[in-house]
C-alpha cells in the first residue's frame, strides 16, 4: 500500500491534479484508487480516457466526481449500486467539490 502526490499533464501541457493514489491487493484483486482535483467537464473525459488506454487490462474502472451541479456515477460493469454509488458516497460525505474518484480493479 502507498500514498503519492503528483500532477499529470494532458496533451496540451495543462494540469491535471492527481492528489492521492492508494493501492490494495485483496486475494487476487488489485485495486488503485485515485483522488483528482478537476476543474472542467473536459478534464473529467480526458482523465476516463487516459486511464482506459493506460490500464486495458483493467477489468473494471468505476468513478464518481462532483463538480459544482454536476454529479455522475459509473460502475464499470461491476454489480449496479456496489462501486460508483459508494464512490460518490465518499465524496458526499466529505463535502468534496471539483473532485473525481477513480478505482481501476485488476483481476
Amino acid at each position: 500500500m502507498y500514498f503519492r502526490k503528483s500532477i499529470w499533464y494532458n496533451l496540451n501541457g495543462e494540469v491535471m491534479k492527481l492528489l492521492n493514489t492508494y493501492t490494495l491487493e485483496i486475494k487476487k484483486s488489485k485495486f488503485i484508487g485515485l483522488y483528482y482535483e478537476i476543474e472542467t467537464l473536459n478534464e473529467i473525459d480526458e482523465i476516463l480516457s487516459n486511464l482506459n488506454k493506460v490500464h486495458k487490462k483493467a477489468k473494471h474502472i468505476p468513478y464518481a466526481y462532483k463538480l459544482d451541479n454536476y454529479i455522475k456515477k459509473s460502475d464499470d460493469k461491476e454489480p449496479s449500486g456496489t462501486a460508483g454509488m459508494p464512490i460518490l458516497n465518499i465524496i458526499e460525505k466529505n463535502n468534496l467539490n471539483n473532485t473525481l474518484i477513480v478505482i481501476i480493479r485488476y483481476f
